[in-house]
């Protein structure tokens, strides 16, 4: 017997084909971690609820920009005993979050705690928010500067930056 979670905004067929593998393999499927993600000022912040989950058998590893989660929840009872219910998913559970040139994938922090995994994914130096002085230069020329790039870089390309009036 499977219990459904009641959610007016998922995909009905995606809960359909898990029962319908469940009740064609006579095992249970695994269901996916739950998780909540949101950006604040230090990077983007994800909870993933992994409740019972030997953190031993938490794995996780970045690759082409995408971070992987994987961990496993093991049954308290043997093989042979006689179970009479149980509702709890169990198996291997994997999770794929695709991770844009914004998160600095060198710095990721993972925190386990009450059964949530807590990762912390911070935002590389480039793509921080930073201010742009505009300064004006005398008569009807307009300079423009912007602080992150150096002035060697101009000269060196052989630009020229005075306009020819």
């Amino acid at each position: 017997m499977s219990v459904l979670r009641f959610d007016p905004y998922g995909d009905p067929f995606r809960q359909m084909d898990r029962l319908t593998s469940q009740l064609l393999s006579g095992t249970r499927t695994p269901m996916g971690m739950p998780m909540d993600v949101w950006q604040a000022d230090d990077g983007f912040h994800v909870l993933l609820d992994l409740p019972g989950v030997d953190l031993s058998s938490v794995d996780i590893g970045t690759e082409r920009h995408v971070l992987t989660i994987t961990a496993e929840r093991r049954p308290e009872y043997q093989q042979g005993q006689n179970v009479l219910v149980a509702e709890r998913p169990q198996g291997s559970f994997t999770r794929q979050l695709q991770l844009g040139d914004t998160v600095d994938s060198e710095n990721v922090q993972a925190r386990y705690a009450d059964g949530v995994l807590h990762l912390t994914l911070p935002i590389t130096q480039a793509a921080q928010p930073r201010r742009i002085q505009v300064q004006i230069g005398g008569g009807s020329e307009r300079q423009i500067e912007v602080e992150a790039e150096p002035a060697e870089s101009a000269s060196a390309s052989g630009e020229s930056t005075q306009s020819d009036s």
